[in-house]
């Protein structure tokens, strides 16, 4: 009985259905001020790999990063492969994230 809740509970962590999708916006502060897509979390692209452990977000999670044209989405986005973050996806520009999120819903 013990080794089948085991099983079970390694099925249930594995489960992509439980991961949640994250949108981080990777501006800087006074840019994501002026205008962020509601819901998203910032966290300037040189600091990802400490903010996004900070706010706990799991390595299971979903990562959408985006920035001004994509640029340092790309650096956010390589940053957070290199610390074992392997569901990251830059969706570009805030334009292009906005379109991606709302097609989503």
């Amino acid at each position: 009985m013990i080794k089948k809740i085991a099983f079970i509970a390694s099925i249930l962590t594995l489960c992509p259905a439980f991961a949640a999708d994250i949108y981080i916006d990777v501006r800087s502060p006074q840019e994501y001020q002026e205008y962020h897509i509601d819901g998203s979390v910032n966290i300037v692209h040189t600091d990802i790999v400490a903010g996004v452990q900070k706010q706990n977000i799991s390595k299971d999670d979903n990562i959408y990063v985006f920035c001004r044209s994509g640029k340092r989405a790309g650096i956010a986005k390589a940053a957070l492969n290199e610390a074992g973050y392997s569901k990251v996806e830059n969706l570009g520009g805030v334009p292009d994230a906005e379109k991606y999120i709302n097609s989503r819903k």
